[in-house]
Formats: C-alpha cells, sequence, structure tokens
C-alpha cells in the first residue's frame, strides 16, 4: 500500500469514529497501521486499525515514526491543516 504511508492524512470510514480525518504514525505491518488524530483536534484517538477502515487523503505531513500527538499536532498547525483536520467528511 504505496498510498497509505507515515505522515498521510487518511478518514476512518468504519466505526464511530466514521468520517473524522487521522494521521498515520506507524505502519505496523501490510494490514495494519497506527493512527492518532490527536483527540483534541480531530476526535480519533491514537489506535491501531486495519487499513480497510481507512481512505489516504491527498495531503501528506513529514513526522517521524511514533511521533506523539504534541508534535503531530504542531506540524499539523506548521503546515496549515488544523481546520482541515477538524471538518469531518459525511
Amino acid at each position: 500500500m504505496a498510498a497509505i504511508g507515515l505522515g498521510r492524512i487518511v478518514v476512518k470510514t468504519k466505526g464511530r469514529e466514521a468520517g473524522k480525518k487521522a494521521v498515520v504514525v506507524e505502519l505496523i505491518d501490510n494490514n495494519f497501521v497506527e493512527i492518532t488524530g490527536p483527540i483534541d483536534v480531530s476526535g480519533v484517538k491514537r489506535r491501531r486499525v486495519n487499513i480497510r477502515h481507512i481512505e489516504p487523503t491527498e495531503h501528506v505531513i513529514s513526522i517521524e515514526k511514533g511521533a506523539n500527538d504534541i508534535k503531530v499536532k504542531e506540524t499539523l498547525e506548521a503546515a496549515g491543516l488544523l481546520e482541515f483536520m477538524q471538518t469531518p467528511v459525511l
């Protein structure tokens, strides 16, 4: 899955957080990734998800593998993507 990589902004398509955006912070294996909103930005808490339950967007930010929520939020703010992250996909 070249489309889903570190720093890719994705939209959750399944579960209670469906329609909310998150950032991929770690690639676990071929089927799972770790994502975070962060929760105070988009309402998605850090969790492991199946790649079938997310959909990539065209936005990518530059973060380190396993970056904490504070670093992700700072990077989103620097890229001007905070408002984009806060608006859910309907």
